[in-house]
Formats: structure tokens, C-alpha cells, sequence
């Protein structure tokens, strides 16, 4: 089950969105600092009766939280850092692209990758490597293609992958796969 089908799920059960939970968490101060895992869980299984992996997702959620008040720019840095700087020109380049989509484009940046998002939901992926952009998509109903791969393990949560060796293949095609999984995005439910 992907993390967006446990939150799918859990607002189902619940009728709660992950903001709703932050807030309640917060009211009851389990936000804050020393506050371990296991009394969040608790508190969302015994009074929302969540099972563990739902309740796991909800955590992960206000971990992601406390995470995204560390440096996002300091974090963006690492995955240009050294022999894949050379990739930072490129990416400025296809981000102010992608953000004409529309105004509810974002990021959400880990150690091994930096997702695209509508609102909330996740629609491509960039990995950045020396030789190479790894670009993941999650384009439902599109078969790969030529240049376009099934994404298998690479990453299951996309279900297209294109490795990106040169700057000038960031071209219109790319641009017209990315939109095309930006508006499959919001029609997800």
C-alpha cells in the first residue's frame, strides 16, 4: 500500500486530514520536544482506532514536520553538492517550468531524492546523481515509450522512469510528460 493510500484511508475511517491530526496533536502537546513515537501512536490507535501502520503513517507525517524546519536550501545543496553541481542549472531551469503548472506545484526534499507535488500529492521524482537526473513520473493509463521506462524498483510510488544524461533533453516531451502527471495528480483520489 502506497503512503498515500494509508492517508487515503485514514481520512476514510476517519473523516481527518494529517493537518487535522497535527492540530489535535498539538492541542494535546504531543508535538513537542522528547515527545517519543510511541505515545503518538498510542493516542491515535486508542482514540481514532487506527491499526499500527496507519497510525505509523500519521507519525511520519509530523516527523516530516519537524524535518521540514531544518534548512530546505542546506538539504537542496547536498543533492548538488561536489561532482553533481554540474546538474543545478538544469534543475533551477526545469523548476521554473514546472512551477507554471500552477500555483499549488511544490517540493519535498529527502536525502535521496526531491519530489514534485500538487498540493500534497506526490506526482514526479529527481534523482541526482553525477552522470545523470533520474526523473520519475507517476503517469497512469500511459505506456513508457521510447525513452521512458517502467520505474519497477527503482521507485514504486512512479510508474515511469527517464534517466536524464544531457541538459538538452529536458525538452518539450518531458515537459508534456511532467504536466500530463501534474493533472493526473489532482484527479487522483
Amino acid at each position: 500500500m502506497s503512503f498515500q493510500a494509508y492517508i487515503d484511508n485514514i481520512k476514510a475511517k476517519t473523516g481527518k486530514t494529517p493537518e487535522d491530526f497535527r492540530k489535535l496533536a498539538e492541542k494535546k502537546g504531543l508535538l513537542k520536544p522528547g515527545v517519543k513515537a510511541g505515545e503518538i501512536l498510542n493516542w491515535l490507535k486508542e482514540e481514532y482506532g487506527l491499526g499500527h501502520g496507519h497510525a505509523m503513517a500519521i507519525y511520519t507525517v509530523f516527523k516530516g514536520l519537524k524535518e521540514a524546519k531544518k534548512d530546505v536550501k542546506g538539504m537542496l545543496a547536498k543533492h548538488f553538492g561536489g561532482e553533481k553541481e554540474k546538474w543545478r542549472p538544469a534543475y533551477d531551469a526545469m523548476m521554473k517550468k514546472i512551477n507554471s503548472f500552477g500555483s499549488d506545484v511544490g517540493t519535498d526534499i529527502v536525502i535521496s531524492y526531491i519530489s514534485l507535488l500538487r498540493g500534497s500529492r506526490r506526482f514526479a521524482i529527481i534523482q541526482v546523481t553525477k552522470d545523470k537526473l533520474m526523473i520519475g513520473l507517476k503517469l497512469k493509463g500511459i505506456s513508457p515509450g521510447d525513452r521512458y521506462e517502467p520505474a519497477g524498483n527503482w521507485n514504486a510510488m512512479m510508474t515511469h522512469k527517464v534517466a536524464i544524461i544531457s541538459s538538452q533533453e529536458i525538452d518539450k516531451d518531458l515537459y508534456d510528460k511532467l504536466l500530463k502527471a501534474y493533472e493526473q495528480a489532482i484527479a487522483a483520489k
